[in-house]
């Protein structure tokens, strides 16, 4: 008899649950090795499961849009050149496509310990409505955490799940009734935003959002509403620090490298975070105590078709510039493909957002938290200086740092912009 090969999820970082977005293969498909099986994404990064074995695919394990944890299984592969008289066996019980419409039946029972709900479900049973104070809410840990994450009540959830069991999508919309309005049990603090039909005024087109925005819109909505922002403005003057650049493209190109101002830019926060410390930490959840942290990984925002993410760079003041470059260059390519691993997005302590390719002269970024700062960029102008008794014209850089007023104080953040636009002003002392 052939050799099945079990597919299970592997290795997702900190996160119980990630999303099923994409099944490319169907029961029956031959596939090769390192071919991709499935789709998984999180909340910023998706990645692609590859199959370990050349083979046909016999059972599938889950549903296009349902849910998975680590070492759950994924589906079965029957090994290549499978003896002639297994392979009716092999294909009768699947002859059937997996469906993903909405009136699909339950998928395929699975073995792993997690099972895998769909976000397209019959609706939800007789009785199962929210949970009374009797009676706590039936939910998982991973949902519990999610509710806790968005501040939900999971006493005010209708549960959709087998008997009356809350699942995340039943949070979600939850959070949705709340923010738009809605949801009036408790009375929403918030006035909603009238509902407005836009096609009697014109032509009009709907273009559905794409995920990583609509979670992006809910994670920079918490933040707005929970983080009392303020945003310092200043400009530093990267005349030199441009020609220092320029003066090195070559040796850059010769370590296979583009040697742009972000690198610098990277050196000169993580040295300005050392000297403000709490500038690097985060607010303990008690709000009692401040979180120092010790480490320099920054959250780097790159623009990509399907939205914002931010990829972090790890131990930028123990790397060069040089370093830094590469990585840059490496995790972007890797974002706007949407092969970004799980940990390469988690456990930054300050961000950065860089508009100085694209224009602007400031902007208020958004924390995020539970990070206390972030940095925008705009573009560098150059533009006439006073330096002693005349003008001379230098490339001055934009800089806008929103921070947490709960955290930093206003003396507090125009120091560290003070810092850092005076390392960026004489970067030599940054990289040396």
């Amino acid at each position: 008899m052939s050799d099945t090969v079990p597919v299970v999820v592997p290795d997702i970082g900190d996160f119980d649950q990630v999303d099923v977005v994409e099944v490319l293969v169907a029961v029956g498909d031959d596939v090769s090795v390192d071919q991709s099986l499935i789709t998984l994404e999180s909340d910023k990064a998706s990645m692609e499961v590859p199959s370990p074995a050349a083979g046909r695919v016999v059972e599938i394990a889950v549903e296009l849009g349902g849910q998975v944890g680590e070492g759950d299984l994924i589906l079965t592969i029957e090994a290549a050149d499978p003896p002639a008289e297994e392979e009716e066996e092999a294909a009768g019980p699947s002859e059937e496509p997996v469906s993903t419409s909405a009136e699909a039946a339950a998928p395929v029972p699975s073995p792993a310990p997690r099972p895998s709900p769909s976000r397209r479900r019959p609706p939800p049973p007789a009785g199962g409505g929210p949970a009374t104070s009797t009676s706590p809410p039936h939910a998982s840990p991973a949902v519990r955490r999610f509710a806790r994450l968005l501040g939900a009540d999971l006493t005010r959830v209708s549960g959709s799940g087998a008997r009356g069991r809350i699942l995340r999508e039943d949070v979600e919309a939850f959070v949705k009734e709340v923010m738009t309005g809605r949801e009036r049990a408790a009375g929403a603090a918030i006035p909603p935003v009238p509902e407005i039909d836009f096609s009697k005024f014109g032509p009009v087109e709907s273009k559905p959002l794409s995920r990583i925005r609509k979670l992006s819109a809910a994670n920079l909505h918490r933040s707005w509403l929970n983080v009392p922002h303020v945003t310092q403005h200043d400009e530093a003057d990267i005349t030199d620090l441009e020609a220092f650049r320029r003066a090195h493209l070559d040796e850059a190109r010769e370590r296979g490298v583009r040697l742009t101002l972000l690198a610098f830019l990277m050196k000169a926060v993580a040295a300005s975070l050392a000297e403000f410390p709490e500038m690097n930490s985060s607010l303990a959840p008690d709000g009692e105590s401040l979180i120092l942290k010790r480490y320099f990984h920054l959250g780097v925002a790159v623009d990509t078709p399907d939205g914002l993410v931010v990829p972090v760079v790890r131990d930028v003041d123990r790397k060069s510039v040089y370093e830094l470059a590469g990585e840059l260059g490496e995790v972007s390519g890797r974002a706007r493909e949407r092969k970004l691993r799980p940990a390469d997005i988690q456990g930054a302590s300050f961000t950065i957002s860089s508009l100085g390719g694209i224009g602007g002269t400031a902007f208020t970024p958004i924390v995020n938290a539970p990070e206390v700062g972030i940095l925008g960029v705009s573009r560098a102008v150059r533009r006439p200086v006073y330096i002693g008794a005349g003008l001379a014209p230098r490339l001055m850089l934009p800089v806008s740092l929103s921070y947490d007023h709960r955290v930093i104080d206003g003396a507090s953040a125009v120091r560290f912009t003070t810092h850092l636009c005076s390392a960026l002003a004489d970067i030599r002392r940054v990289v040396l």
